[in-house]
């Protein structure tokens, strides 16, 4: 009896017009623009796992970030010995800055001024009080190892022969200048500081292959418009302090409290519920037909 061997059925993922079609697809998909609503999901979801991370995950994470930051006031002290003393070299100064917060937010480390975005928007889409204390312990432990770190980061390169004699010079003038404005300027340059921080982090996930240079911008424009951040301002602060500079009292009273609150407020009291408003209805529209479809799931069992 002859047997053959059954021939072999087509598979329409073989076909050449629906393998063209995947493709088509795919680089539609690529191409476009992810919603805000998609944005909003990316954030919050990645703000839940921020807030159940174990406390000494925080710490670490934030004491790296603390003392990497202090790479954005050594960068800005280098360009400025090395650039021309003309009025526009300030410009390209401020592109130092950028290399601290390029090397913490790459590198996924804790930074006090990203989770005034990344842990509110869980916060505010449960509003629980298991969740907003959550959000507090994070806030916390991030702030104070910031801060702890950007102090140890200044203590050493405070030390003398660390960096060269000029480079050393133009980090105690680039410090002093930001420590000379009045509590009233701190908060109000703060603000601005706060809102692109919180504004960058929204953009990243629809940045991809382009963070670099969202990062680069952003955070040049914190440094070219003059404007405050707690944890790079942390390293000003405590070049100052252990120099003799700048009294505790100055420091805490007169730039880390009204930056702090100025940070605070124009990355979470503006552009989180900036961005919280403009997607609050797909979500809440989103969570009721989910809960329909689980009702109607329990009817049918």
């Amino acid at each position: 009896m002859d047997q053959r061997t059954p021939s072999k059925q087509p598979d329409p993922e073989d076909d050449p017009e629906t393998i063209e079609e995947a493709s088509e697809e795919q680089s539609v998909a690529r191409a476009s623009r992810l919603s805000a609503k998609l944005i909003y999901e990316v954030i919050r979801r990645d703000g839940e796992e921020e807030l159940e991370r174990p406390v000494v995950s925080l710490i670490w994470s934030g004491l790296a970030a603390g003392i990497l930051i202090s790479l954005s006031v050594i960068a800005q002290a280098v360009l400025r010995v090395h650039l021309p003393d003309t009025p526009s070299a300030f410009l390209v100064e401020a592109f130092g800055y950028s290399l601290g917060f390029m090397v913490v937010i790459l590198g996924r480390m804790q930074l006090f001024t990203e989770n005034t975005i990344t842990t509110v928007l869980p916060v505010v889409a449960r509003r629980s009080l298991r969740c907003g204390l959550s959000m507090a312990r994070l806030w916390s432990v991030v702030l104070v190892a910031n801060v702890v770190g950007a102090l140890i980061a200044s203590a050493f390169m405070s030390v003398p022969g660390v960096f060269p004699a000029e480079v050393a010079e133009a980090m105690r003038e680039i410090s002093a200048h930001a420590m000379s404005l009045s509590a009233g300027d701190s908060f109000l340059r703060a603000i601005p500081a706060g809102f692109l921080v919180a504004a960058l982090v929204w953009m990243m996930p629809s940045a991809e292959h382009i963070a670099f240079f969202v990062i680069l911008t952003f955070t040049w424009l914190i440094a070219a418009g003059e404007f405050t951040h707690i944890i790079a301002g942390s390293v000003e602060m405590g070049l100052l302090l252990w120099s003799g500079d700048l009294s505790l009292a100055g420091a805490v009273g007169g730039f880390f409290l009204p930056v702090l609150a100025g940070n605070v407020i124009g990355g979470t009291a503006i552009f989180t519920l900036l961005a919280w408003g403009q997607v609050k209805n797909e979500v809440t529209q989103g969570r009721a037909l989910d809960d329909d479809r689980e009702g109607a799931r329990r009817d049918d069992w």
